[in-house]
């Protein structure tokens, strides 16, 4: 049976539509457009919620009919709507929901309510040879670092996240540091092409146990950050050049391996063989590469989510919902409000109708 879903991202900055089709047990993307913000919030140095949440008004009306007019589909051939309803900014967030429940009463079509990282994990299923569960995920993003063990039926379990910045926060405060402008992830991976990763030295942070020890899956970033700004404070009170390129090949390096070693490490010490890569900070080419070698030292099968997929991105929702339809999940309350934060393993709660939980 073929699926057609209408899916609307708008939990940060990028305003995306898209359709997306489930076909032979096959997801297709008949369409995915994208209007990025990432220019106007550069002058600010970050997202600047209120205006994120104007431009997602004015645009996405724009955005459904050009991914109608691309997939040559009209709201006859949808199947259900579905939005990103948590977590992420609220107002942003709202544009969104509000939007694809008002389509849905419209025109009759069931909604469902994503929760972002499930579309995030859903990513790597718009590979051509997709994983199957059970695996793990390494989620890096600009608001999450998380490995999360993907159960059948699912289910998802958390088994290691960062106890402050995620990896894509550290590499824009980074970037703010060396004068790179935003978003950071890109600005600093094309700079640091010319840089030489082992010009220093930089901390891989530890998060301590309160009885001793260490979580051995877990991740501090707000270290890292430091260290980068005392380097280049003494290098300022030197009276030198900031050797920006160096600094940010560095910065690049201790980052992908400490996202390698410990999420590799996670699917050795659980008996896991399958290794997924998804979110914006799993565009970068070094992390990649390094991911690649690493894991065939110790034979895990690894999926990167196709870069085209990384970003924030409504294809990525719309296989979320795909999924969620195909496997017979209730549609979302059309009383389903969002949520800034919403843990992944309660994400079944967003289709219970009868008591909505938020």
């Amino acid at each position: 049976m073929m699926h057609t879903v209408l899916a609307l991202e708008t939990s940060c900055d990028e305003t995306a539509a898209a359709i997306v089709q489930f076909e032979a047990e096959s997801f297709q993307v008949l369409a995915n457009c994208i209007a990025s913000q990432a220019n106007e919030h550069a002058k600010w140095g970050g997202v600047v919620p209120e205006i994120a949440s104007r431009r997602h008004l004015e645009t996405m009306p724009f955005l459904i009919d050009e991914v109608f007019q691309k997939s040559g589909k009209n709201f006859s051939k949808i199947d259900a709507i579905a939005s990103t309803v948590a977590p992420g900014l609220t107002g942003s967030l709202l544009i969104g929901s509000v939007t694809a429940r008002t389509l849905s009463r419209l025109h009759n079509l069931p909604f469902l309510g994503i929760h972002h990282l499930e579309g995030h994990l859903s990513s790597a299923l718009l590979l051509e040879n997709p994983p199957i569960p059970p695996y793990l995920v390494l989620l890096v993003s600009g608001g999450h670092t998380e490995i999360i063990h993907v159960q059948r039926n699912l289910q998802y379990r958390r088994v290691g996240r960062s106890h402050d910045d995620a990896a894509g926060e550290a590499f824009d405060k980074v970037a703010r540091l060396l004068g790179l402008p935003y978003p950071g992830g890109p600005a600093i991976e094309k700079i640091a092409i010319n840089g030489d990763p082992k010009s220093f030295s930089f901390p891989k942070g530890k998060v301590s146990k309160p009885g001793g020890g260490f979580y051995l899956y877990d991740f501090s970033f707000s270290g890292l950050k430091t260290a980068v700004l005392r380097q280049v404070e003494t290098i300022k009170s030197l009276g030198d050049l900031i050797p920006i390129a160096n600094i940010a090949a560095s910065f690049e390096q201790v980052v992908a391996e400490v996202l390698v070693e410990r999420s590799i490490q996670c699917s050795v010490d659980n008996g896991i063989n399958s290794l997924v890569m998804v979110g914006g900070v799993a565009a970068n080419n070094r992390l990649r590469e390094m991911m690649l070698q690493e894991a065939s030292k110790k034979s895990i099968n690894i999926y990167l989510a196709p870069k085209a997929f990384c970003t924030d991105n409504a294809a990525m929702i719309g296989t979320a919902a795909l999924v969620r339809l195909v496997s017979g999940t209730t549609p979302s309350s059309i009383d389903l409000g969002v949520s800034a934060r919403f843990q992944l393993d309660q994400s079944d709660l967003l289709y219970q109708t009868a008591s909505p939980p938020f």
